[in-house]
């Protein structure tokens, strides 16, 4: 079941839930009883089995990315 962070506009409290996706927009009161709550956006870290091979073709900018390029296959 999927956990979705919250904080709480009166207190300040930041807090997790776990609940189904369908009821992740219902709305959560805080630990201390507060009804004025708002989900936060949460990130998500996706492991992938790439190596970092680009085929051959040389990266995009100067080595260490910067300007927006990872320097890695995304750009180009």
């Amino acid at each position: 079941m999927p956990r979705y962070e919250y904080r709480c506009r009166s207190c300040g409290d930041t807090f997790e839930l776990s609940r189904p996706m369908a009821e992740s927009a219902a709305p959560a009161t805080c630990p201390e009883g507060h009804d004025d709550t708002v989900k936060l956006l949460s990130t998500v870290a996706v492991a992938t089995g790439a190596t970092g091979s680009q085929g051959g073709a040389p990266s995009a900018g100067p080595s260490g990315g910067g300007g927006g390029c990872c320097g890695g296959g995304c750009c180009g």
